[in-house]
């Protein structure tokens, strides 16, 4: 292990093989890093904080401090953070407001400058977040979904896989997957054609897509009745209309609002 001789690492860290730890960086309490990651300088890390294999933590981000919330009180909670992560410089990522709840954070995700993750929020895996983006408490984000930066993302919504979210967007209700959306507040406006061809989404759910987005963002349909209009004519046993029509359902705070763009 190459530990810088200022790092400052308190004796209840366990540290994995092959870690480096860069000059002053601070790691305080039940810190668990896995093998082969890189903590650089001036990095804070503390609380019952789990990174895995392979990550690196760039210079001045602070990991699994307490939540921004004025109802906490101090109960001991949890961040989780996967494999193969980047985390840039100045990112933030709090631990729970709740006793033992987890803020998690899946494999091979890049968090770039100055991004906020707040306390309880789930992201998958292969999700980007660009620059200066936050997401508020409980915030969950899909597999490979892409938040462009400067967008604020409401507590409590929900971004779907291989959804799109153009910059300086205010997101506050559930972004469906493979829809794209951007303004302030954010509308749809089509679906994420690249992402989905870079993800290997076959050419029929791509079609079938295309058709449930069309009847789900129709002007003159409410959104229950799209919804069973979706199930009635497409097909449920292609995964990705199957995922797109569960999301919607469930979603408690709404999807965005129809644009006028389909």
């Amino acid at each position: 292990m190459k530990i810088h001789q200022t790092a400052i690492i308190d004796k209840k860290v366990k540290l994995g093989k092959n870690v480096e730890i860069g000059p002053y960086a601070i790691l305080k309490g039940n810190v668990e890093i896995g093998d082969g990651t890189i903590i650089d300088a001036h990095v804070y890390i503390e609380g019952k904080t789990k990174i895995g294999k392979k990550c690196h933590v760039f210079c001045g981000a602070v990991i699994g401090t307490a939540p921004q919330d004025v109802s906490y009180k101090g109960d001991q909670s949890v961040v989780v953070i996967g494999d193969d992560n980047i985390i840039r410089e100045y990112v933030t990522i709090h631990r729970s407001k709740h006793k033992d709840g987890i803020t998690s954070i899946g494999n091979e995700n890049f968090f770039m400058g100055s991004v906020h993750i707040a306390h309880d929020c789930r992201i998958g895996n292969k999700v980007v977040i660009v620059n200066f983006s936050a997401a508020t408490g409980h915030v969950i984000i899909e597999d490979k979904a892409f938040i462009s930066g400067m967008v604020g993302i409401h507590q409590f919504v929900r971004i779907g896989t291989m959804a799109m979210i153009g910059g300086m967007s205010k997101i506050t209700q559930d972004v469906p997957p493979y829809v794209m959306v951007d303004g302030h507040p954010a509308k749809p406006y089509g679906l994420n054609k690249v992402g989905m061809v870079r993800n290997k989404v076959s050419q029929e759910a791509r079609a079938e897509l295309k058709k449930a987005y069309k009847i789900l963002y129709s002007q003159n349909i409410a959104i229950d009745k799209a919804i069973n209009m979706i199930k009635n004519d497409l097909d449920l046993s292609i995964p990705e209309i199957k995922h797109f029509v569960e999301f919607v359902e469930i979603s408690k705070r709404g999807i965005c609002k129809r644009g006028d763009m389909l």
